[in-house]
């Protein structure tokens, strides 16, 4: 197959890119080409996607079995993402998120027919404007559009988690190395779903070239559910430590933060999820999300903690830890003296 990926080297396409590419696929990778360890074998088109013109020129006379965007997150970049392939993909496949779904969801359980609804996090409606878009374009004009929802995915570069700050969530598992308190939102118990992105491509690449998908949404995740409880627990087994957690409530983290915990917590995070794959399973009936949280973040752990390049520091958020954590002490102390 021909096929362009508008980003292909971030989280959730890297391994993506890497399975097409081994596979013999005409690979096609369009971004500013920050990345280039994993473009071995694909045909870079180096170009900012912004630039509309620019790719316009660079693809001009291209046609291709499949365009997908893993790096569009308002409307304005779905039109133009139209208005560049209309005619020129047999399908076009549009990377959306499970945080569109309704929040407070009525149902734990999700499926494809949730409604999307998320009044917590401006990120999760521009996806739903987006992909109103796209299906306006499927009814009206036919574009062959494919969307798909993905949840927490995660790879071999970053430590998943639910509170983190804005450089990452390296300064959350050096806390856990140095034995200070660690901040998990809530009580710990709500359900969560990771899904390595080695799973996720499985999925993906099944949906390429089907046409059972057009003008469909797909989600994408592990069936394995998990307590956040769990997932700290099993991240710090797998660093060799004993977790040392605190836990705070998301209400209590959004106020005290400048970051948006409002949005990636109380509008995702925070609520517990299970998600029903059977459609994806229809679709692709040979996938199988086979890689267990604790074998994933075993191998993510000890490639992060090889390589310091993927070790970036935020004191900012550590000495925001610190602060909260001192807070709730005083606070404690303060109601029972």
């Amino acid at each position: 197959m021909k096929i362009l990926f508008i980003g292909g080297t971030g989280t959730i396409s890297a391994a993506i890119s890497r399975t097409l590419l081994e596979r013999g696929d005409d690979l096609y990778l369009l971004n500013r080409g920050h990345r280039n360890e994993i473009l071995n074998g694909a045909r870079e088109i180096k170009a900012d996607i912004n630039d509309e013109a620019r790719v316009a020129e660079l693809t001009a006379g291209m046609e291709f079995d499949a365009v997908a965007d893993f790096i569009a997150f308002e409307p304005a970049q779905l039109e133009r993402d139209y208005r560049l392939f209309k005619g020129r993909t047999r399908q076009f496949i549009f990377i959306s998120s499970a945080s569109a779904y309704q929040t407070p969801l009525a149902d734990y359980r999700i499926t494809e027919g949730t409604p999307l609804s998320n009044p917590f996090w401006e990120y999760s409606r521009n996806k739903i404007a987006c992909e109103d878009f796209l299906m306006k374009m499927y009814r009206e004009n036919g574009f062959p559009v494919t969307i798909v929802r993905p949840s927490h995915t995660y790879d071999e570069r970053s430590v998943p988690l639910g509170v983190h700050g804005e450089k990452g969530s390296w300064q959350v598992v050096k806390r856990m190395l140095e034995g200070k308190k660690v901040i998990i939102h809530g009580d710990g118990t709500s359900l969560w779903t990771m899904t390595h992105n080695t799973d996720f491509a499985k999925g993906f690449i099944g949906l390429l070239g089907n046409i059972h998908a057009f003008g469909e949404a797909v989600q994408i995740t592990s069936d394995e559910t998990l307590t956040w409880n769990q997932i700290y627990e099993t991240i710090a087994d797998a660093a060799g430590v004993k977790l040392n957690a605190v836990h705070v409530s998301s209400e209590f983290l959004d106020a005290a933060s400048k970051q948006d915990f409002k949005g990636s917590l109380l509008g995702d995070k925070a609520n517990s999820v299970v998600f029903d794959n059977s459609k994806l399973k229809r679709l692709v009936p040979d996938f199988t999300a086979a890689k267990r949280f604790d074998q994933g973040v075993r191998e993510t752990i000890q490639n992060v903690l090889s390589h310091p390049e993927y070790q970036v520091e935020d004191k900012v958020f550590d000495e925001w830890c610190d602060k909260v954590t001192a807070a709730l002490d005083k606070a404690v102390q303060d109601i029972v003296k």
